[in-house]
C-alpha cells in the first residue's frame, strides 16, 4: 500500500515520496481513511510509528479541499514545547502554499506568535498555558475551527492538564472532528476521552503500553549510593554513544550534568527551568551529534523524534509506569534497534513490577558484581553477570546522596 492508496491528494503523496516516506506505517494505514471521512478517533500506537503524520496528512488534505484564506480551522494541543515545535516543523514541510501553521508555546517569540494569530494561521499547534494567555487577550478566533487534536492524549487528559483542556473546550465549536493520539491510555483516561468525542473509532495498532519491539530492555538493581558510579561505568566502560539519560527532577538533571561535565563527557541538559532558547540549543546540539549525552526530565519523554538515539538510561525510575514507555520510546524508532537501561534500588522494585504489568513484558535484571545488588532474592527477572571493569571510588564523583 502507498500513501496514494489512502486517498491523499497528489501534492501530499509527492511530498511523502520526496521526504522518503514510501509506505504508510500501520497507524497511518488505519487512521488516515477514517480521518478523511471526518470520523472522531482514539488512536493508540507505539512511539516512533508515525502518529504525527497520521493526523497531519489528512488534516492538511482537508484544508486544501475546504475554504481558502486565513482563519484558524485546526487546533493541535501538545504537552511540551519541544513536541509542539517538532509538530510545527513537520507541518511546514508538508503543507503546500496557502496552508499556514504556527506554534504557540511559552518561553519564546511572543510577538511573532501574536502576529501569526492576527494573520489567521490555519493550524495552531499549542501548549495549553500560552494558548489560554492569548485566549484571555481575545487574540484567537475559534469560530471557524473544525478539528481538535490532542497529541499525547493520555498526558493532556491527566489532572495536570485537564482543567486547561476543559477551559479550551468551552470556547471552541461543539461541532467538530476530535482526534486523540497516544502510545498509552489508561481506562480512566479513555473514559474522559469518550465524553469529549462523538462515536469515535478506536484504533489500536499494538497493545496499550507496549514498549517498542526493537528495544532491548535491561535493569540494574543497585545500592542507592552506587547509582552515579554505575552510570559512569556504563558510559565509559561500555562506550555508549548517543545517550538520553532521564532523571525525575530538574535539580537531579543539573547535578548529573555537572558530574558528566567534570568527567569530560560531551553533554547538555534539558528541563523546565531552562529557557526555551537553552532547551532548543541543547536539543539541536544533541540531534546534530555535537553532544553525546543529553540529560533530561520528562519534558523530553513524549513525542520528541531524535534520529539514531542508541541508548536511553533511566537514572531515576519515572513516577508513572506510562512515562517509562514514552521515555524508552526515544530509541528504537523508525525501524532502528535501541537499548533501554534502568538503574533502580531495592525500594523501587515495586515500580519495576508496575512497569512490567503495564507493558506485559519482563525486564531483564542484570546483577552488576561491583555496584550493589547484594540481595538477589528480591530480583524477579532473569539475572546475568556483567563483565564491566573495576569498581570506582564513588566519593570522587561528588557525594553519596541519591540524585533527585
Amino acid at each position: 500500500m502507498t500513501f496514494k492508496d489512502l486517498g491523499l491528494l497528489p501534492v501530499l503523496t509527492d511530498k511523502c515520496v520526496a521526504m522518503g516516506y514510501t509506505e504508510p506505517t500501520p497507524i497511518q494505514k488505519q487512521a488516515i481513511p477514517f480521518l478523511l471521512q471526518g470520523r472522531d478517533i482514539i488512536a493508540c500506537a507505539e512511539t516512533g510509528t508515525g502518529k504525527t503524520a497520521a493526523f497531519l496528512l489528512p488534516i492538511i488534505n482537508k484544508l486544501m479541499q475546504g475554504p481558502k484564506g486565513p482563519g484558524t480551522r485546526v487546533l493541535v494541543l501538545s504537552p511540551t514545547r519541544e513536541l509542539a515545535n517538532q509538530t510545527e516543523e513537520f507541518c511546514r514541510k508538508m503543507a503546500p502554499k496557502g496552508v499556514t501553521c504556527t506554534a504557540i508555546i511559552g518561553g519564546s517569540g511572543y510577538k511573532r506568535q501574536m502576529d501569526s494569530l492576527r494573520a489567521g494561521a490555519n493550524i495552531i499547534i499549542a501548549t495549553p498555558g500560552r494558548l489560554i494567555d492569548f485566549m484571555d487577550q481575545g487574540l484567537i478566533d475559534f469560530r471557524g475551527l473544525t478539528t481538535l487534536v490532542l497529541d499525547e492524549a493520555d498526558r493532556m487528559l491527566d489532572m495536570g492538564f485537564l482543567p486547561s483542556i476543559r477551559r479550551i473546550e468551552k470556547v471552541i465549536p461543539a461541532k467538530r472532528q476530535t482526534l486523540f493520539f497516544s502510545a498509552t491510555m489508561s481506562a480512566e483516561i479513555e473514559g474522559i476521552a469518550y465524553k469529549m468525542l462523538n462515536d469515535p473509532e478506536l484504533i489500536e495498532v499494538s497493545p496499550r503500553g507496549r514498549a517498542g519491539q526493537l528495544i532491548t530492555q535491561t535493569a540494574y538493581p543497585v545500592n542507592p549510593q552506587s547509582k552515579m558510579v554505575l552510570l559512569l561505568e556504563l558510559l565509559e566502560k561500555d562506550d555508549l554513544q548517543r545517550v538520553l539519560v532521564f532523571t525525575r527532577t530538574k535539580r537531579g538533571a543539573d547535578r548529573l550534568a555537572h558530574v558528566l561535565e567534570k568527567r569530560q563527557h560531551s553533554s547538555n541538559r534539558i528541563h523546565g527551568d531552562r529557557s526555551q532558547a537553552q532547551r532548543d540549543s541543547a536539543l539541536k546540539a544533541f540531534k546534530a551529534g555535537h553532544t553525546n549525552v543529553l540529560v533530561a526530565t520528562d519534558v523530553a519523554a513524549r513525542g520528541i523524534d531524535i534520529d539514531s538515539v542508541q541508548h536511553v538510561i533511566n537514572y531515576d525510575i519515572p513516577e508513572a509506569p506510562e512515562d517509562y514507555v514514552h521515555r524508552i520510546g526515544r530509541t528504537g524508532r523508525a525501524g532502528n534497534t535501541g537499548r533501554a537501561i534502568t538503574i533502580f534500588t531495592m525500594a523501587e522494585e515495586h515500580s519495576m513490577r508496575a512497569i512490567e504489568r503495564l507493558t506485559g513484558e519482563k525486564v531483564e535484571r542484570v546483577m552488576h558484581p561491583e555496584f550493589g545488588g547484594t540481595a538477589p532474592a528480591f530480583v524477579p527477572g532473569p539475572v546475568k553477570k556483567s563483565n564491566s571493569g573495576p569498581k570506582r571510588n564513588f566519593k570522587a564523583f561528588g557525594g553519596a546522596r541519591r540524585a533527585r
